[in-house]
């Protein structure tokens, strides 16, 4: 059997029992992943050639090799074995508990499965249980603080769950789902080391549950620990290790590690769209709205993801983009977290900010540990210059995600704003710390050694050069470094990086005050220099201007024509006559 033959039975059976295990994530997750798979050409029927989208672009663009009949891993592979299931055991209340699952009757679900035996019964009834402890927890939340405030609420189930769940492992009785489970309640509780070790055992026995893999990589924040795991030799390995990758900021490897998995998995959506925010990362927004467009066009009512399209279109300005994507995001369907992004970037856009936050606020009442809208209202408050509300945004941020580091920039913003620029200057650190290849974090950083409160240029002029190498999209790096280094008397160096950012706005084709600067420091400098033809070229450039510059460059002619013509041997025909 090949490697794509393999992957699709297992996931056909992986699907059937997440979703009779009220895994529905999960099961979702792996039923994506079923038809992405690529089909046998021969197979093909006109009813089923719906995922036949040879032609994208995309696929072309990431796809560089076929894996036909070897193992996805690249290593020797041993299929996991299918777990056999016990319906006789469970019987009937199993089939009544999974119905008041299903309406979110968690309480009653659990109370009917409370004599039941079977493994199955036994991790529905704990999973009701966790799930009716997290409502609880929801709802003492709102009570005590309001929707989007802090509380201490926990989840009153965690204990006595993880009596019974430690008690079967010890025993071994417990599945995988039940480690599963385990590890859940042991991350809550903070025992991460533990949960960690559990979280492996049931990836390694059971590795199609997505859910598992996506908490175990959640407990791994360095590469030392994700390089100590004993992971099994499966499929789903490469899948956790893409993912773990992106985690880590290590985008490169996350590429080609997707890149790799598009050899079996050539039409899923998930792995474009994974694909997608390394590339967002990367800043390629020419190359993630590619995939996007893509994405909508084989998935035209997909909501998940799409507040980072709505991101990159914000980012590159284009309205009646964004505004065609918050329209269709609202028809399908208002009332999620990505809508509410995505409308809240349109109304940013427009510069309408109170309205941007209403909406921001809307996401977060639907889910408050929804990173991006914690985020992006930091911003809007920093728009609004409303610094106290801009900063409890933002640590709410770094409060759920440390490694967030566009929530460290905006409390570097923010601090910056009320002329704290020590503080400022840690929290840019912290950012730049997380994301070095972003050059607008170091340019941040360098205009806040520049300050007349730090005034520390050396460091500045070490940021800028750092900007500088990380593709300074915005074109600042270049012409503060020539700046700088001209306030401190250094010439040369003035010169050569005025040089460079005037070939830099040579070949985009911009003009502006830059420019005439660069110009006029580099005609002065050659003619201090003696190389009267060099300093006459960016004499007669400035010669094209109107305004004050055009007198200094007739000056300058004016003083070489003198000057060279105390030098007999010098050629100075080329001169033009002054005006």
């Amino acid at each position: 059997m090949s490697s794509k033959d393999s992957c699709r039975s297992e996931l056909r059976i992986a699907v059937r029992q997440l979703t009779d295990r009220c895994l529905y994530s999960a099961s979702k997750w792996a039923a994506e992943q079923l038809v992405g798979i690529e089909q046998d050409p021969a197979k093909f029927t006109p009813t089923n050639t719906r995922f036949q989208r040879g032609s994208s672009s995309i696929r072309r663009k990431y796809r560089t090799h076929e894996i036909v009949t070897t193992p996805i891993a690249g290593v020797s592979y041993v299929a996991t074995p299918v777990m056999e299931e016990d319906e006789l055991v469970d019987g009937d209340f199993y089939l009544l508990a999974k119905s008041y699952f299903d309406c979110r009757e968690y309480k009653r679900a659990a109370h009917v499965l409370r004599d039941q035996t079977g493994r199955k019964s036994v991790f529905l009834r704990c999973y009701a249980l966790y799930l009716a402890g997290e409502k609880r927890k929801e709802e003492e939340m709102i009570e005590l603080e309001g929707p989007l405030g802090k509380s201490d609420a926990v989840n009153g189930e965690l204990v006595p769950l993880e009596r019974e769940l430690s008690t079967l492992r010890k025993n071994g009785t417990i599945d995988p789902f039940g480690l599963y489970l385990y590890g859940l309640v042991l991350k809550q509780k903070g025992s991460e080391n533990l949960a960690r070790t559990v979280l492996l055992e049931s990836v390694n026995s059971y590795p199609w549950n997505w859910n598992a893999w996506t908490e175990l990589r959640s407990l791994c924040t360095t590469v030392v620990a994700l390089n100590s795991l004993n992971l099994n030799s499966h499929w789903m390995k490469d899948f956790f290790l893409a993912s773990a990758y992106q985690e880590l900021r290590m985008h490169n490897d996350c590429l080609s590690k997707y890149e790799y998995l598009l050899g079996t998995f050539g039409y899923s959506n998930y792995i474009q769209a994974q694909i997608a925010k390394a590339q967002y990362s990367l800043r390629e927004f020419d190359q993630v709205e590619a995939i996007f467009e893509e994405l909508l066009r084989n998935d035209p009512y997909r909501v998940e993801d799409m507040d980072m399209y709505s991101n990159v279109l914000y980012a590159k300005e284009c309205f009646s983009a964004l505004s065609y994507l918050a329209h269709r995001a609202f028809t399908i369907d208002k009332y999620t977290p990505e809508s509410c992004c995505i409308i809240g970037n349109y109304y940013s856009l427009k510069g309408q900010h109170e309205k941007s936050v209403m909406y921001f606020r809307r996401a977060l009442k639907l889910n408050k540990n929804y990173l991006s809208a914690w985020t992006l209202m930091g911003h809007e408050f920093v728009e609004m210059k409303n610094t106290p509300a801009a900063v409890d945004a933002y640590r709410r941020a770094v409060d759920i995600d440390p490694c967030d580091y566009r929530a460290w920039y905006g409390l570097g913003q923010a601090y910056e704003m009320m002329g704290m620029h020590f503080y400022a200057l840690h929290y840019f650190k912290k950012s730049v710390f997380l994301q070095p290849s972003d050059s607008r974090l170091w340019i941040a950083m360098a205009q806040c050694y520049e300050t007349e409160q730090l005034h520390m240029i050396e460091e500045a002029i070490k940021c800028y050069k750092r900007a500088a190498n990380c593709n300074d999209r915005e074109a600042i790096a270049l012409h503060q470094l020539a700046k700088l280094h001209s306030e401190l008397g250094r010439t040369e160096e003035a010169a050569f990086y005025y040089k460079k950012d005037l070939e830099r706005m040579e070949s985009e084709e911009r003009e502006g005050p830059s420019m005439v600067e660069a110009l006029l420091y580099l005609a002065r400098y050659y003619k201090l220099q003696n190389k009267f033809e060099e300093a006459e070229v960016y004499c007669t450039r400035l010669l094209d201007y109107t305004g004050p510059e055009r007198e200094t460059a007739k000056s300058l002619l004016k003083g070489m024509r003198s000057n060279q013509s105390s030098f007999p041997s010098m050629d100075v025909e080329h001169f033009p006559p002054m005006s």
